[in-house]
């Protein structure tokens, strides 16, 4: 269904006409079922359901809206946005491929070519051509401009051989972000180039890695001669890593919380859940149990609204930069702290549970407990962040680096 929405309509327009599409293309029974919570929408809707009727989603421009027709949206403001998001938001319409339309998007926007943005945004949107990062590496996890992983000019392609690690969703990408050091006799941060790679050819091997939960989320990538057109290459040679500015602060906004990624992405539930789960075990009449429930409910507002004017900096065309590392180094311990209190009420039952290889025959509250221990690595490890804060938030003097300027070839390394 095309929906009478460009970027003259009005905000009551607009509204107006998303509402009566949502009437008419989402099935009835979700609609009611997402008004009663997640868990309600959880019984009759399945990830297989969902990813069917996507295409419903996308034909419509709504996944990414203010993005222009030719990129798969409707090229709307950031204000008729917001209106019709107050209609999706209660819908629970997750977008599909967070890591193309947050990662690759925000590296194709700021540095990519306008023929570049035609082929691969419009498949994004669709969920047609899904998107995994490889930064990164073994021996380049927190210092990540130490990668290794080689890439050699072989006239109009570029021949890869190195191996990436934690690369989240690696066994379903069509397409991986790909930093690769093409000139070993430049200082670390330089002589690294930032490229598009097809994840379906030879020499990319992708190996599961299993969690604590039993999922297998994580991947770990080993490229041997695979190959990557020219066409493919996003920026100058050798700036690969000011390009990769732009995907790791959107991969920190992503992975920030409420108001950004969304707690699937992170683990567990939220704090409203607390409230809930407190009431359904009668802990709620223990004052104490309020006090801690409704000081991290508090917390996640603040975390919301810090979110909040990261995403509205990046409508805005601003790169959120050094900012959106507040949400991460927050939303690392918040959320830990969350899943934490969700287990001691859940009580007794949070301390065993059936032996099985089904990840979802764990207790919702243990499994989220067991995933949020993530956090503080994932998306840069907290440690990480807080130094990004201190040097360009606070300006406080960078750690001293007796390597810095020097070839990253002659760099000792793990």
């Amino acid at each position: 269904m095309t929906l009478p929405i460009d970027n003259t309509t009005s905000t009551d327009d607009a509204v107006a006409a998303v509402r009566m599409w949502a009437e008419a293309e989402v099935p009835a029974l979700w609609r009611t079922a997402a008004a009663q919570g997640a868990q309600a929408l959880r019984a009759v809707r399945t990830p297989a359901d969902y990813r069917a009727w996507y295409p419903t989603f996308a034909a419509t421009g709504l996944v990414a809206p203010t993005w222009l027709p030719e990129h798969g949206g409707l090229g709307i403001s950031n204000a008729v946005a917001r209106g019709i998001e107050s209609v999706l938001a209660p819908l629970r319409l997750t977008r599909l491929n967070p890591l193309g339309l947050n990662n690759a998007a925000a590296a194709l926007f700021s540095h990519g070519t306008e023929e570049q943005r035609l082929r691969f945004l419009p498949p994004i949107v669709t969920n047609e051509e899904k998107w995994c990062q490889l930064f990164s590496e073994p021996g380049a996890g927190s210092d990540l401009a130490s990668l290794a992983t080689r890439a050699v000019r072989d006239g109009d392609d570029w021949v890869v051989t190195g191996q990436k690690v934690w690369t989240t969703w690696a066994d379903e990408a069509d397409f991986g972000l790909l930093l690769a050091r093409t000139d070993p006799d430049q200082p670390k941060h330089q002589g690294i180039t930032y490229f598009l790679l097809d994840m379906h050819q030879p020499g990319v091997q992708v190996r599961p890695l299993r969690q604590i939960t039993g999922e297998r989320e994580f991947n770990e990538v080993f490229l041997d001669g695979a190959r990557v057109p020219d066409a493919h290459r996003v920026g100058e040679i050798n700036d690969g890593w000011r390009v990769s500015a732009s995907t790791l602060s959107s991969e920190r906004q992503m992975v920030s919380g409420s108001g950004s990624g969304g707690m699937g992405r992170l683990g567990g539930s939220s704090a409203q859940r607390l409230i809930t789960l407190a009431q359904e075990t009668g802990r709620w009449s223990d004052p104490v149990i309020r006090n801690k429930v409704m000081r991290l409910w508090a917390q996640e507002q603040i975390r919301g609204w810090t979110n909040a004017r990261v995403r509205e900096a990046l409508k805005a065309g601003q790169s959120p930069g050094a900012a959106s590392s507040i949400g991460k180094v927050h939303q690392a311990t918040l959320n830990q702290q969350i899943q934490d209190l969700m287990v001691d009420m859940v009580g007794t039952g949070a301390l065993a549970w059936p032996a099985t290889e089904d990840p979802d025959a764990l207790p919702r509250e243990v499994r989220g407990w067991m995933r949020s221990l993530a956090n503080g690595t994932e998306g840069g490890t907290t440690d990480i962040n807080k130094n990004i804060l201190g040097e360009r938030v606070l300006g406080l003097p960078k750690e001293p680096d007796p390597w810095k300027g020097k070839p990253w070839k002659d760099i000792p390394r793990s």
